[in-house]
């Protein structure tokens, strides 16, 4: 019978794509890689999606995140992503969470429910937390290191932290880590070195610089994501 899975279903066989329908995964941050990575989750078939972010969708997340439309401007970016899903899988059970992930926020969640978690936020505090629960609980983890101001996406590579470099946000989770005990961490990341940013307009008078982003970059990262959760998965 045809269905929309069917092509999915060509490669992986039946079995795999029940795994999948049965499947958890928790996407922490729904951003330009956490975006596109639990949209492709939901269309391979993913039965169960928790995504956790506080933002709202902004004018400038027009250029790279998969939810970002004009009509999608001022919505919260779960809100705005769970709606897309659906109409992407109806099927699909989407847990929205809007909240700003940090260690005062993890008992909120209850890691062991989930198969596989995806950590796409950009804070260093809440990405160990993330990976620090993660180990507790003995569920799969992969992190996103630095996206911003890249240009070269066939650059991202799989590894586990320890066998990174170049990446700034690498070297300090790999620090950090350490210091915890963590002995390895599935991570996409590039060894490009990242392109130095002008001073931002809309941040001139606070001395701050925003992060550049292609509109390309976060989007294959979170692709690279989302392969080796299904391929994680399907295997498990």
């Amino acid at each position: 019978m045809i269905d929309q899975f069917s092509r999915s279903e060509i490669i992986y066989g039946k079995d795999a794509m029940e795994k999948l329908r049965t499947s958890s995964v928790a996407v922490f941050g729904v951003g330009g890689v956490g975006g596109h990575a639990a949209e492709a989750l939901v269309r391979a078939g993913i039965g169960r999606l928790d995504i956790v972010d506080n933002d709202k969708v902004s004018l400038t997340n027009l250029n790279r995140q998969i939810i970002a439309l004009h009509s999608t401007i001022g919505e919260y970016k779960v809100y705005a992503a769970k709606k897309r899903f659906l109409d992407i899988s109806p099927d699909v059970d989407i847990r929205t969470h809007n909240v700003f992930y940090t260690p005062e926020t993890a008992g909120i969640f209850d890691f062991s429910e989930y198969d596989y978690i995806i950590d796409a936020i950009d804070s260093v505090t809440g990405k160990i937390e993330l990976v620090m629960q993660a180990n507790k609980n003995g569920t799969p983890i992969i992190s996103s290191m630095g996206a911003g101001n890249k240009v070269h996406p066939e650059m991202f590579e799989v590894a586990d932290i320890y066998k990174t470099s170049v990446c700034p946000l690498a070297r300090v989770m790999r620090t950090e880590l350490r210091k915890r005990g963590i002995k390895r961490l599935k991570v996409v990341y590039s060894k490009e070195t990242p392109v130095k940013p002008g001073e931002s307009g809309e941040d001139k008078g606070t001395r701050r610089v925003l992060p550049g982003s292609a509109s390309f970059v976060p989007g294959v990262a979170g692709l690279i994501i989302a392969g080796e959760v299904v391929n994680d998965l399907v295997r498990m």
